[in-house]
């Protein structure tokens, strides 16, 4: 009898300490390597959708201390840091509030940044913008009827869609912004929705920075969470699987 309690209890035992390594592991993934992220908003539409799910690279940028679960004020500054690049997709928290936000990287330290009648200007260059058709699908645009998407293509090269909702809005006019040393301008590619750099947002300081947006690995439309798996069949956006998150 007491070999069997013996046996019972060191199995328990074993089957704790797999339990606490297997969490240990998860947790130095979620905070050295790669954090998963959803959509909340329609912001980043129509690059990203609410109901994608993510995964943020972590390393992209070096480590600070909002890399931490719960963010734990425990140093300052950021190890092994790199710099974001102009037109990442990145997650940062708000210079404010600290809840988490995704937007792209628009402006760098020192940048010159304006909104002239819906076109981007940077250094008081403008930015490429190419007239791309229109999107007629409100699980895309959050719209009943057809949307306007440009092409921007920024100075280093890179592409991606934005979408133009409202024509002379009042996002499409602002003051010039400098970006400030050490911090970064963000703006969301839904130009006319999306609360960034431009309105309450402000300079991001590069101590914010979660991570860098790496790839869509699911999504589903509709509201619906992925738990509910009654309602896959007809929300699943299995287009989205495995696609970049930046473009």
């Amino acid at each position: 009898m007491a070999e069997k309690i013996e046996k019972k209890q060191s199995t328990l035992s074993e089957t704790v300490s797999v339990i606490v390594q297997a969490l240990i592991l998860a947790l130095l993934i979620r905070t050295l390597l790669f954090q998963p992220f959803s959509i909340p908003s329609g912001s980043m539409r129509p690059t990203l959708l609410e109901g994608d799910y993510l995964f943020v690279s972590k390393f992209a940028y070096g480590y600070s201390h909002f890399s931490l679960p719960f963010s734990p004020d425990i140093f300052s500054g950021r190890i092994w840091s790199a710099s974001p690049q102009r037109g990442d997709v990145a997650v940062f928290k708000h210079p404010v509030s600290h809840v988490d936000y995704i937007k792209r990287v628009i402006g760098l330290p020192g940048d010159r940044v304006q909104m002239r009648n819906g076109q981007l200007f940077i250094n008081d260059k403008p930015v490429k913008r190419e007239y791309e058709g229109q999107i007629d699908n409100p699980d895309v645009t959050e719209r009943f009827g057809p949307v306007d998407v440009y092409k921007e293509t920024l100075p280093n090269g890179v592409s991606y869609d934005t979408l133009d909702l409202s024509p002379n809005s009042s996002a499409d006019n602002t003051r010039e912004f400098v970006v400030p040393e050490g911090h970064y301008f963000m703006m969301g590619d839904n130009r006319d929705n999306s609360n960034d750099s431009r309105f309450g947002v402000g300079y991001v300081p590069l101590e914010n920075f979660v991570g860098r947006a790496n790839i869509i690995f699911f999504s589903i439309a509709g509201g619906a969470s992925p738990l509910e798996i009654w309602r896959w069949p007809s929300e699943l956006r299995l287009d989205r699987f495995f696609h970049s998150a930046m473009k």
